[in-house]
């Protein structure tokens, strides 16, 4: 259910100011976890993306947009992200993005949280996805600017987007799981 600004003001949330915001990829992290032989957490990320967030004066009708090179994908791992670029997985060369806009903005309760809802595409398929956000606050930094910080998860299942490679194991179980935990630090500048 969301709420309406003058309810958020009744109950005094933190909104954060209206604008135009830049990501700041030096501080923001664009983050995945997957399951390895159903035991074990593989953690990875993307080093090259850039986003924009529109925050609106009614904080329901903001935006998000975020577009991240494929290529710049980072296990710790040279083989396994060579394995992930290639067509079994990411198929960088014929899709050298993922892509994320926001389709609408829910506000919770008397807490910083939310969702946001929007449309993820990888490798030429686009789905919807859910974040589940929390604002982290405002501030104005050392050189005068605006600055807002976030924090975001989704659970996705990588089939959907057509990234169905994977190996049954010996035992029973999978080498990888289907289902992946996207999550979000993000730091954005007021332009």
């Amino acid at each position: 259910m969301s709420i309406s600004e003058t309810e958020i003001n009744n109950q005094q949330v933190q909104l954060p100011p209206a604008g135009t915001y830049e990501l700041d990829a030096t501080h923001t992290t664009i983050a995945f976890v997957a399951r390895h032989l159903m035991v074990a957490k593989v953690k990875g990320r993307f080093g090259q993306f850039s986003g924009t967030i529109k925050v609106a004066e009614e904080p329901t009708n903001s935006s998000v947009q975020v577009t991240i090179q494929a290529a710049s994908i980072d296990t710790r791992e040279s083989t396994r992200d060579n394995h992930l670029r290639s067509a079994d997985f990411l198929d960088v060369e014929n899709y050298p993005t993922l892509q994320f806009k926001s389709t609408g903005v829910e506000l919770s309760g008397s807490t910083n949280s939310g969702r946001i809802n929007g449309e993820l595409t990888i490798r030429g398929v686009t789905k919807p996805v859910v974040l589940e956000a929390e604002f982290n606050g405002s501030i104005v930094d050392m050189q005068g600017t605006q600055r807002i910080g976030f924090t975001a998860t989704a659970e996705i299942d990588r089939e959907d987007w057509g990234l169905t490679y994977n190996a049954v194991l010996e035992g029973g179980g999978m080498l990888i799981s289907k289902k992946i935990t996207i999550e979000l630090e993000v730091e954005a500048i007021k332009q």
